[in-house]
C-alpha cells in the first residue's frame, strides 16, 4: 500500500514538473482547469503555476469579485458551497515591481446527482382530445385547465370536470396581440380569486377572474420574453420560459423581481415547460421528454428526477408531449396529463 502511494506521489510531481516545464514560463491555473466541473460543496484547491515565485502579490477573483489576496506562491481553497451553481470565471492577477500578469480559468458548479423517482397509478379520467394543455391546476376541488392553440385548435381557460372530463366553462382567446402575435395560451396558475395565464410569443399575460373568467387586466414580460409555464409559491408567481432559468414575478405589481438559473448534475437544465409547486419545490415537466424534474427554487438545483416512461402506454391519434401537472394539496394527489391526451392520470410519486 505505502509503495503504491508513493509511486502515485511521483506520478503526480511528474506531471506537475512536466506540465510546468512545458508551459515555459506562462502564468496559469493548474487547478481547477477550464472547463471543469466541481460537485457543490466540495472544496476546491486553487493552485497556480508561478514562473518566478518572488512575487509582490496574487489577487483571485470568481465573476469579478476578489475572494482572496496572497503575498506568496500558496495556495488558495475555494468552497463552492458558497458560490452556488452555475458557470463561474475565475481570474488570478499576479503583480511584481510594478507589473501585472494575468490568468485565467472556468469551472460549472453542479448539484449532486438527483433522486430517481418513478410512479405508481392511482386513477385515470377521461381528458378532452381538443385540450392542448399548456396549464394545469386543481383549486378548491375543482380542475382548471389552459390550453394552446394547435392542429387548428383555439387558446382556452377551462374550468372541467375531474371525474367526467366534461368542460364546465370555457373562455377561447382569439385575435392578435400588439405585436402581431395570434394569441397562443400557455401556463396558468391561481392566486386568490384571479387565474394568472401566459401566452407564448405575445410578451402578455392575463389576470382573469376566476368565476367568470372575464379578464381583469394584463400585464407585460420584462428579462423573460417568452411564456412557458407558471406557478405560485404563496409568495411569488414563478414563470418559465423554455430556458433553463425561473423568474420571480410580484403577484401584484407582475414585476421581475429575480430570478434562478436551474442545473442538474450533468449541466444546466433547459426546456423548462408547465410548473406546479409542491411543498417548497417546482416540479416542472421537461419539454418533448416524459420527465419532471424536481427544483429547489432557492438554489436552482435538480433534487429529483420523476421518469413517467410507461404512464401514458395507450396512446391516441392526437397525443402530444407531456403538459400538465395539478397537486390537490387537500388530499395529496397528484395529476399529469399531455397535449390532446384522452386520459388524465392521477399517480403516487416512488423512490427508486
Amino acid at each position: 500500500m505505502k509503495i503504491n502511494q508513493l509511486a502515485s506521489v511521483i506520478a503526480i510531481g511528474t506531471l506537475l514538473f512536466a506540465g510546468c516545464k512545458s508551459q515555459q514560463g506562462k502564468f496559469e491555473f493548474l487547478s481547477p482547469k477550464s472547463g471543469e466541473t466541481i460537485v457543490l460543496g466540495q472544496k476546491v484547491a486553487v493552485r497556480m503555476h508561478f514562473p518566478d515565485t518572488t512575487i509582490d502579490s496574487v489577487v483571485y477573483a470568481i465573476d469579478g469579485e476578489v475572494i482572496d489576496r496572497k503575498q506568496d506562491t500558496s495556495m488558495v481553497t475555494l468552497d463552492t458551497e458558497s458560490i452556488g451553481l452555475g458557470a463561474r470565471n475565475l481570474v488570478a492577477k499576479v503583480y511584481k515591481a510594478g507589473k501585472e500578469d494575468v490568468a485565467y480559468s472556468n469551472v460549472t458548479i453542479v448539484p449532486e446527482s438527483p433522486r430517481q423517482y418513478t410512479f405508481e397509478k392511482i386513477n385515470e379520467y377521461p381528458h378532452d382530445t381538443e385540450a392542448f394543455t399548456q396549464g394545469l391546476e386543481y383549486n378548491n376541488g375543482v380542475l382548471y385547465e389552459s390550453t394552446g392553440a394547435g392542429n387548428q385548435l383555439i387558446s382556452s381557460i377551462r374550468r372541467v370536470n375531474l371525474k367526467t372530463g366534461e368542460v364546465l366553462q370555457k373562455k377561447e382567446f382569439v385575435g392578435k396581440s400588439a405585436n402581431g402575435q395570434d394569441y397562443f395560451g400557455e401556463g396558468m396558475t391561481i392566486v386568490g380569486s384571479n387565474i394568472i395565464m401566459l401566452t407564448w410569443l405575445n410578451n402578455e399575460g392575463f389576470v382573469l377572474n376566476k368565476t367568470s373568467f372575464e379578464q381583469v387586466s394584463s400585464f407585460s414580460y420584462q428579462n423573460s420574453k417568452e411564456g412557458w409555464g407558471l406557478c405560485y409559491d404563496g409568495t411569488r408567481l414563478i414563470k418559465s420560459d423554455g430556458s433553463n432559468k425561473l423568474y420571480f414575478i410580484d403577484p401584484t405589481s407582475f414585476q421581475e423581481i429575480g430570478m434562478v438559473a436551474v442545473y442538474g448534475s450533468e449541466g444546466p437544465q433547459d426546456s423548462l415547460n408547465e410548473l406546479e409547486f409542491i411543498d417548497g419545490k417546482v416540479y416542472a415537466n421537461v419539454y418533448g421528454k416524459d420527465i419532471i424534474v424536481i427544483i429547489d427554487p432557492n438554489s436552482g438545483a435538480i433534487e429529483g428526477q420523476l421518469n413517467l416512461m410507461g404512464l401514458h402506454s395507450h396512446a391516441s391519434q392526437t397525443d402530444k408531449e407531456l403538459n400538465g401537472i395539478a397537486y390537490d394539496s387537500v388530499n395529496k394527489r397528484l395529476l399529469v396529463t399531455g397535449k390532446q391526451w384522452d386520459k388524465l392520470y392521477e399517480i403516487n410519486v416512488v423512490a427508486r
